[in-house]
């Protein structure tokens, strides 16, 4: 018996971005691979510069009381597909507010994706820190 096909990284990215604007950060962990990594090169704050392994991505986006804000929308400007069946390139903005405040946000990012057999393996975030609200 043969084994589905994995998911297209088009198709893994939806399913991202859907369990992003649900919440639904047991769903968005699930799509990362065991050994998957969550870099933030350009990271401010209290955000951490890379998250290394599938229980780390999950302690910080499950665990981590990281309250303050919701998104409400990803506003995908552009999606580049690369010579590496496996790279993905997304411009987007995220929609968001506060939470303790409504104020609204806008925080744009280009995101860079390896996904490799319907699993997320990298996932490297250039996040517009300026835009970031400030959650204090």
């Amino acid at each position: 018996m043969s084994q589905p096909a994995a998911e297209s990284p088009l198709q893994v990215l939806e399913q991202r971005n859907k369990a992003i604007l649900a919440n639904d950060m047991q769903a968005f962990v699930d799509l990362f691979a065991e050994d998957g990594v969550i870099e933030m090169p350009f990271t401010a704050g209290e955000l951490p510069a890379q998250l290394a392994g599938k229980e780390a991505i999950r302690a910080y986006a499950i665990d981590t009381d990281r309250g303050g804000f919701l998104l409400d929308e990803l506003q995908v400007r552009q999606t580049y597909r690369t010579d590496d069946p496996e790279v993905v390139i997304v411009e987007l903005t995220s929609v968001g507010r506060i939470t303790s405040t409504d104020q609204p946000f806008q925080v744009p990012c280009i995101q860079v994706f390896r996904i490799r057999d319907g699993k997320i393996v990298l996932f490297r975030d250039y996040v517009g820190h300026a835009f970031l609200p400030d959650l204090s």
